[in-house]
């Protein structure tokens, strides 16, 4: 993919025996690689993927019949590894942030239920406070920081004589 001023135009490049056809994006390992890639797109791509799977797993995060401590490794083992995916390149800006907690969040209400008031005796959401005391584990935007910050870390150490990953 190049951006010279034949860019717009449709072209192929040869290598020995194959043609490769130039595109104005494609996916490779669930990641969308275009032209001129905003990384806003690939966090929405990524936000459609985990919403599809959030989807799949809902019922079982709603179960009478499951523990919250299985809840809570269905949600680690499945749900997480999709968000997760490439984060590590992301350079996340404060409108990606609130839509990275929401769906923390919603999965922990889902997961740990509506809780009664002390005061009122009516079923009520927890709060977001109450949502963080009660899952212990970081939360999904420190996970992805860190995540970059360890990246950045090995390719720091690769040193300039390494060309590839």
């Amino acid at each position: 993919m190049s951006r010279d001023q034949n860019a717009g135009r449709s072209h192929s490049m040869k290598n020995d025996n194959s043609t490769f056809e130039r595109v104005k994006e494609f996916k490779y390992l669930g990641t969308i690689s275009r032209n001129q890639n905003p990384i806003q797109e690939e966090i929405k791509s990524r936000l459609k993927s985990r919403i599809a799977c959030y989807h799949s797993v809902q019922n079982f995060l709603s179960s009478s019949l499951l523990s919250k401590n299985l809840k809570m490794k269905i949600y680690r083992i499945t749900l997480l590894p999709v968000v997760f995916c490439g984060c590590e390149t992301w350079s996340l800006t404060l409108r990606e942030e609130p839509r990275l907690r929401l769906f923390e969040n919603r999965v922990l209400r889902r997961i740990f239920g509506p809780k009664k008031d002390e005061v009122t005796g009516e079923w009520r959401k927890l709060r977001n406070e109450e949502l963080n005391n009660l899952y212990s584990s970081h939360i999904i935007v420190r996970v992805i920081k860190s995540r970059r910050m360890r990246w950045a870390g090995q390719v720091a150490r690769m040193g300039e004589g390494c060309t590839g990953f």
